[in-house]
């Protein structure tokens, strides 16, 4: 079978950036349930068979610098926060078919001669780039 012509890459590009863009509302993380026991001797949750208070749900997901965050959900949120998690799932699939396109696509991509005159003397007849100097990579975005 044949690779994909330019064109088709780029038609298929277009079309994921479409599927994103009706993603809708996401979110990372995680919903468990939990049961607890309250711990008074005299409650029905201290018998053995008891699976104890509940259903909780907790929403948990990792914030980059700050470690693990959670938020109790009240029950009418948690088919809510749910799908947006898989909404999530779906952006993070969709991402990655975007690079793999994209990735097709900077191969399939002809290159493209040097303008005239763009570079030194030097340089066109070595053929190649001495570097970046010292200093001239950009900086981190401030925090």
């Amino acid at each position: 079978m044949a690779d994909p012509s330019l064109p088709e890459l780029e038609a298929q590009r277009a079309w994921l950036y479409g599927q994103l863009a009706a993603t809708g509302d996401f979110r990372r993380g995680t919903v468990s349930e939990n049961y607890r026991r309250c711990g008074n001797p005299n409650c029905a949750c201290a018998r053995p068979e008891h699976p104890g208070h509940g259903p909780r749900y907790l929403w948990t997901r990792t914030v980059p610098g700050r470690g693990t965050r959670g938020r109790q959900l009240a029950p009418e949120e948690v088919d809510k926060v749910r799908r947006e998690l898989v909404g999530y799932q779906q952006f993070g699939a969709l991402s990655e078919q975007i690079v793999e396109v994209n990735e097709a696509i900077c191969e399939a991509s002809p290159v493209s001669a040097p303008a005239a005159g763009g570079g030194s003397a030097r340089e066109e007849a070595e053929g190649e780039k001495g570097g970046s100097a010292p200093g001239s990579r950009p900086s981190s975005p401030p925090r």
